[in-house]
């Protein structure tokens, strides 16, 4: 919500500074997002006489001037505009500004060789217009030294302030007014006061006759108010009115459209005004028709579905009811008569058509949180008076269809819920100020009415929040919570415990973590295999799929560190997978780029490859508690792994517990990758929990007698895995054999055809006394025949 300090000040009385209204703003809930104040950026640009202009010496289309700025002997400048001459008064920027529409930094300089102390301005370069002929022409009577901001009005700071979804009444300069006002700043205006009326605002009934409208959708539209001002000219807007509206962004079209505009901003009522040449019959609210279309006002043709709340004559729809207007029956320059629009849309009608379309609006805004039902005479009449006032005609009778719902309540209230609920102690008397002001009605009983514009208040605890806020929640005492006496308890679920170890194991391991976004684009998810779940109303259509994996953020995060000039791209993220039954925790772990640089001894820069992805996942799941030494490794990873380059380790044949290896090299192209990216997916939930052994742990007692080693090396098929082999090997003799690892693979001459050598080392750990050669033999002869169960034949 954006509006300057001037538009506040129309319907506020306050002798406030911008500071002490910022901070209110803030206290009482409406959290300032930004100011900004155009004088700042046109300090050092004054008004100016040009005394003499004559021809440069060395260029035919640049002037050398004579500039009066009020201040001591004049100044030469260099100019190229051409309607540069002696006499003009307009804006000289002096050494020192700088330039909004470029950041120029003006200075004195030479130009041609002609000394330059300054700069006339054009409109476009103070960023006031799109003028770019000739430099700013300002009256005779234009005060030569003053400041050009504060001339023309420009020291007007404009304020933007993040207004929740609750919070509707706000979405108005008058709500924002009334909460200041409420809570000590200043006192808000009438209505005829913020207007400048001499007389009451009320609906004005004309002698002409009144526009026909028809209700047939009462559920999306209960009541249409209308009336028609005949004799209109349209023409540009009043200077105030185009003012305003600049200041917060928007761009000025005609007096007609600019009034709706400045009517939805300044009070938070959105309207619409139709040509009546335009209109083929009386204007029906009703429900679009399957297939119908309408061209919005943003140039974009809208397709409708049934229960869709529009406005339409005898011919074609004209609105997207309380959304956007059509083009086909919008005012211009030619409009004469026209009908003045004032409804009441119901929010959650207008939110299902405003999703559905994905179309957005100011009205949309205003109408999905709800505005004031009971402001439809004062809005109709407030349209009417500035049409009446800016562009003249002659107003009509009025037409009133249907009645709004008012939805009046009441509550019963005490006032001691604002210490026992909120936190603050706040006397009775103060309590009742506090709501009266905001336009609450409490009796003496302390049954609490909220008013029309209110629709959020829905009980006491609401009230107790009025009241807080005003008072300010930077009043409300911080109090600790009780606390037990003794050591707390540990709170953590082994969830989190495991969660923490493997965040502190991949960040040991010299992993980055990142933190990416839950939703993916939809082509994104695609590559992954789908996302389960599919945003109906995203933020914006790269984040309309909830994420399948955690690899695309991740893939995408490693592309831009790459591309910014990264060699080597180290990243995990714990978060959660979307899947079509559950959301699974999940760590992801990318490696991109160059695992080692180049160099003397090593050579060429060596790049990721699966075995990385492999080492990474199996001390990761070490550190997350998993038994590691009964892990077996499978493939089927995935479509979005590499066939040939990737596998999963698991606990048994369904329990996957990770996926490892190299991304599929379409994946990575899909994400403007170029080399090869080696990955993992863990799956902590997948990790069986261990058996409760109590807090204590048994005392570390290293073996007494020295382990032993005893190398094996197997002819085995070639299709046999290394980790077949190393785990038949290590369950030979669970007592004594400790540990086996593969330690050389051999293919070539001496092995036959379809073979391979593997050679794998054992450690044996004594217990009470040394082994001796016969329980040495006992268990090669063991581990020998455990491999020939896998056709492995030990190597002559």
């Amino acid at each position: 919500m954006k509006f300057t300090l001037s538009w506040l000040k129309s319907h506020l009385d306050t002798a406030a500074d911008l500071d002490t209204i910022l901070t209110t703003l803030t206290r009482i809930g409406l959290e300032v997002e930004g100011v900004d104040n155009p004088a700042e950026r046109l300090a050092g640009f004054r008004i100016a006489r040009v005394l003499t202009a004559e021809r440069h010496p060395q260029a035919d289309k640049l002037q050398v001037l004579s500039v009066d700025t009020g201040e001591g002997a004049p100044l030469q400048v260099v100019c190229g505009a051409p309607n540069a001459r002696a006499g003009l008064v307009g804006v000289l920027g002096t050494p020192g500004a700088v330039v909004p529409a470029n950041g120029m930094q003006l200075r004195v300089s030479a130009i041609r060789g002609v000394e330059s102390n300054g700069m006339m301005c054009s409109s476009r370069e103070l960023e006031l217009g799109d003028d770019h002929d000739g430099i700013i022409e300002l009256g005779e009577d234009a005060p030569v030294g003053m400041p050009f901001a504060a001339f023309a009005g420009l020291d007007d700071p404009m304020i933007e302030v993040s207004v929740t979804p609750n919070r509707q009444d706000c979405m108005g300069v008058r709500g924002i007014a009334r909460d200041l006002a409420a809570a000590g700043i200043g006192t808000l205006k009438s209505l005829e006061a913020a207007y400048r009326l001499d007389a009451p605002l009320v609906p004005v009934e004309g002698s002409g006759p009144a526009p026909e409208v028809r209700i047939e959708d009462a559920e999306g539209c209960p009541a249409f108010y209308a009336q028609a001002v005949r004799g209109v000219a349209n023409g540009a807007s009043h200077d105030w009115l185009r003012r305003y509206l600049t200041a917060i962004g928007q761009k000025p079209i005609s007096a007609l459209v600019d009034i709706t505009n400045f009517v939805s901003v300044d009070l938070g009522r959105p309207l619409h005004v139709y040509d009546m040449a335009k209109l083929s019959g009386p204007l029906t609210a009703r429900r679009a028709k399957a297939g119908e279309q309408v061209l919005a006002l943003n140039g974009k043709t809208y397709t409708l579905t049934e229960g869709m709340t529009v406005i339409a004559d005898d011919a074609a729809v004209h609105d997207i009811g309380g959304i956007m207007g059509g083009e086909e029956s919008g005012v211009g320059e030619t409009t004469t008569d026209v009908l003045i629009e004032c409804a009441y849309f119901t929010p959650e009608a207008i939110a299902r058509t405003g999703q559905a379309l994905a179309l957005t609006s100011d009205a949309r805004q205003r109408f999905e949180r709800g505005v004031d039902p009971a402001f439809l005479d004062q809005g109709l009449a407030i349209a009417t008076h500035l049409v009446t006032a800016l562009c003249g005609g002659r107003p009509s009778a009025i037409t009133r269809a249907g009645e709004a719902p008012l939805g009046t309540r009441h509550f019963a209230y005490d006032p001691a819920l604002a210490g026992s609920l909120g936190g603050l102690e706040v006397l009775p008397v103060r309590q009742r100020e506090i709501l009266a002001s905001l336009g609450f009605e409490v009796s003496d009983e302390w049954q609490v009415t909220p008013p029309t514009w209110r629709r959020d208040v829905d009980g006491p605890a609401d009230i107790v929040e009025e009241v807080i806020r005003i008072v300010g929640l930077d009043n409300v005492p911080s109090t600790p919570l009780p606390r037990a006496e003794g050591v707390a308890r540990p709170t953590a679920t082994p969830e989190q415990r495991t969660e923490r170890r493997l965040r502190r194991a991949a960040a040991a391991r010299g992993l980055n973590e990142a933190v990416t976004w839950s939703f993916l684009p939809v082509a994104q998810a695609e590559v992954f295999g789908g996302g389960a779940w599919t945003l109906a109303n995203p933020i914006s259509e790269d984040m309309k799929v909830m994420r399948p994996s955690l690899l695309p953020g991740l893939l995408a995060a490693a592309q831009r560190n790459l591309s910014r000039g990264a060699t080597s791209v180290r990243l995990f993220e714990f978060g959660r997978r979307y899947l079509a039954d559950a959301e699974r925790p999940t760590l992801a772990v990318v490696l991109a780029g160059e695992r080692s640089a180049r160099g003397w001894q090593g050579g060429k820069a060596q790049a990721f490859d699966a075995y990385d992805a492999k080492a990474e996942a199996l001390a990761l799941l070490e550190a997350a508690g998993a038994p590691v030494a009964n892990l077996q490794v499978m493939r089927e990873a995935g479509e979005a792994w590499h066939p040939g380059q990737s596998g999963t380790l698991r606990l048994g044949p369904k329990t996957v517990l990770a996926a490892f290896g190299t991304v599929h090299p379409s994946v990575a192209r899909a994400f403007d990758l170029g080399g090869p990216v080696a990955a993992v997916e863990l799956y902590p939930d997948a990790i069986p929990a261990k058996r409760s052994s109590g807090f204590m742990r048994a005392a570390y007692a290293p073996p007494a007698l020295q382990a032993v080693r005893r190398d094996f090396a197997f002819l085995v098929p070639a299709s046999l895995s290394a980790e077949q082999l190393v785990r038949a090997v290590r369950g030979a003799d669970k007592a004594a054999i400790v540990e086996a690892r593969l330690f050389d693979v051999f293919e070539g001459a001496g092995v036959g055809e379809g073979m391979k050598s593997l050679a794998v080392e054992i450690v044996l750990q004594p217990g009470e006394k040394s082994f001796t050669d016969a329980d040495l033999k006992g268990i090669a002869d063991r581990v020998v025949a455990a491999a020939g169960k896998l056709g492995a034949v030990l190597r002559g």
